[in-house]
């Protein structure tokens, strides 16, 4: 199969552009065709601001590239990843113009949160999901701070709920859990367009052991996190476990000086991804503490992959990945005596985090491996293709 995947790399490395070079490797691996549409943010520094907005909403010099891409590579699918903001919602349109099925990977929230965090002021944020038009962020300036720029990104969101060539280009869109899914259908997403693929490990990086007696928490260091709960919780927790914090970001300075004070926490600074890997086999158990609605971090698979257990809060899809008393335990959200209670409960039960581990390994090699991920990924592509020559058949039968 031939496919044409078209990808907006983000300025900083993240998630996303992870996931996209994850997918793309994959398919080649399985023998596809792969053809290769990219932009890159850093190309914004040299753009007017006028400029980045016009793109922003209609790239016409995407169309026509896209355009004569499909013409030339021929492919069967194209698969859309991040389009924002520089390939713009037009590029959809050109493949559907094309006659070609289109799906794409919503990795967060933009579609119905000019932010894509639903998260504004250091608290869960849902006030624009259910309105045409995001005026609320406007007045907020939740995209960069900035009005004139969240008019932008709510005027691009109206287009694409509303506009008929855009509203109706993409065939499918791939959500990373249930819990996103039921967000983005009360957001005014058609249900039947929807289907759910989670992320997944390209390799398996074996079981850890378990045998150094530290929690960990790895991720940015930002207030969206839950850093501040989890600096909070240790200061509580009454008995002496090793704290380890591996991440950088605007709270570094807070983390640093709270292992000043705490003898039990050490801040690690950043730490690369095999080093992270290298701690999260040896950590008793993963803290995850965040306040916003995360879309799948890699940080959980990567945990269950090597058998550890997950410490996190209860609240959007963290409900669905962190199964509470299997794959690890589940604490009030933003409530630092709930996870030091949390915590002391599973040190004091170490049969039972023995079983988290064995269960955390097995949710990886049910859910989270390559090749599952290949045949969910199939599935969507064949279903997709189906329904399509469905369609044009009937429309054959109609022309007779």
């Amino acid at each position: 199969m031939r496919v044409l995947l078209a990808h907006n790399f983000y300025q900083q490395p993240g998630g996303e552009d992870v996931s996209f070079a994850a997918e793309a490797a994959l398919l080649r691996q399985h023998g596809h065709d792969i053809v290769s549409y990219t932009r890159h943010n850093a190309e914004i520094d040299a753009m007017r601001s006028l400029s980045l907005a016009s793109t922003t909403l209609w790239n016409r010099a995407a169309v026509h590239e896209v355009s004569a891409l499909i013409a030339r590579a021929q492919p069967e699918i194209v698969h859309l990843h991040n389009t924002f903001p520089l390939l713009s919602p037009a590029i959809a349109g050109a493949a559907r113009r094309a006659g070609v099925p289109v799906v794409q990977t919503l990795h967060n929230y933009r579609l119905i949160c000019p932010k894509a965090q639903l998260f504004r002021d250091g608290q869960v944020c849902e006030q624009c999901v259910d309105r045409a038009l995001a005026w609320p962020a406007i007045r907020h300036a939740c995209y960069r701070g900035d009005r004139r720029a969240t008019s932008v990104v709510v005027a691009l969101n109206a287009l694409q709920r509303t506009l008929p060539g855009v509203a109706r280009a993409v065939d499918r869109f791939i959500v990373l859990t249930n819990d996103a899914r039921d967000r983005l259908i009360a957001g005014g997403l058609p249900a039947e367009k929807l289907v759910v693929k989670p992320n997944f490990l390209p390799s398996d990086p074996g079981i850890g052991r378990g045998a150094g007696g530290y929690a960990l928490f790895a991720g940015r260091l930002s207030p969206e996190k839950g850093v501040r709960t989890l600096l909070d919780a240790w200061a509580k927790l009454p008995v002496r476990l090793p704290l380890k914090i591996a991440g950088d970001g605007p709270l570094a300075a807070e983390v640093r000086q709270a292992a000043d004070h705490d003898e039990r926490i050490e801040a690690l600074g950043w730490r690369g991804h095999d080093e992270v890997l290298t701690l999260l086999k040896d950590a008793a158990f993963l803290v995850f503490p965040s306040l916003w609605y995360e879309g799948l971090p890699h940080t959980i698979i990567e945990s269950y992959a090597v058998g550890t257990p997950v410490v996190a809060s209860r609240l959007g899809a963290i409900r669905e990945l962190v199964r509470d008393g299997e794959t690890g335990l589940h604490f009030a959200p933003d409530d630092a005596t709930d996870l030091a209670e949390r915590i002391g409960w599973l040190l004091e039960h170490p049969v039972e985090r023995g079983f988290m581990r064995s269960r955390a390994r097995g949710e990886y090699e049910e859910r989270y491996t390559a090749e599952r991920n290949y045949g969910l990924l199939m599935n969507i592509y064949r279903g997709v293709l189906d329904e399509r020559g469905a369609i044009t058949a009937g429309r054959a039968r109609q022309a007779r």
